[in-house]
């Protein structure tokens, strides 16, 4: 996990922390209390689900982004060696033809 990731979660954390807190220390009856509590508990649930949402969705995007990126480094990877093997066989062909007419000349001496 990323840092804006680490700070997402402490700043939701501490938020949960401060609110509980909060209402604990607050003067109100018991079933208020437990209903602040409960509440804040549903609240703090949706944040991280979002959170964890926004997190999934920025590694997929990232991680898709990396794909698209290898596959094109792949392809022009490929395309070079294309031409690499078509300038060596170009060049074995022109050695072939060298020495197939030095083989000419040779066959014409003897």
């Amino acid at each position: 996990m990323n840092n804006s990731g680490n700070t997402l979660l402490a700043i939701i954390a501490g938020s949960a922390i401060g609110a509980a807190l909060g209402i604990l220390y607050a003067p109100d009856k018991g079933e208020n209390t437990r209903k602040m509590i409960a509440d804040q508990a549903a609240a703090t649930k949706n944040n991280l689900t979002e959170s964890a949402v926004e997190l999934k969705n920025r590694v997929a995007s990232k991680v898709l982004d990396e794909k698209q990126s290898l596959d094109t480094r792949v392809e022009s990877l490929v395309t070079d060696l294309s031409y690499k093997t078509e300038d060596v066989i170009s060049t074995l062909e022109k050695k072939l033809a060298e020495l197939k007419s030095k083989n000419k000349k040779l066959q014409k001496t003897s």
